[in-house]
């Protein structure tokens, strides 16, 4: 990445090298990180590189989690759920 990039992860934890990005961090190569997925689910061990990382901010896999896809979210539910009450299934598993 370029001098001073800010590195956003919102997708899958293993793209990104945890100990590579910190140690870009910590050396001044990157500005910053926003990190909120990891090679492994939180909670985190307390000695994860990117915890101890300067301008790094993480969160708990939660990037998700805004109002408008929770409301989005429910009306899925709720629209599966009427539907099944009519004999219609929308989402099938095989």
């Amino acid at each position: 990445m370029k001098q001073g990039a800010y590195l956003i992860n919102a997708a899958r934890g293993p793209i990104v090298d945890s100990d590579a990005l910190a140690d870009a961090l910590n050396e001044g190569k990157l500005s910053g990180a926003g990190v909120d997925v990891f090679e492994t689910e939180p909670p985190l061990d307390t000695k994860h590189p990117l915890l101890q990382a300067k301008n790094c901010l993480v969160t708990p896999h939660i990037a998700f989690a805004s109002q408008e896809s929770m409301v989005l979210r429910a009306e899925i539910v709720f629209r599966n759920l009427r539907e099944w009450m009519k004999g219609n299934q929308i989402n099938k598993i095989l």
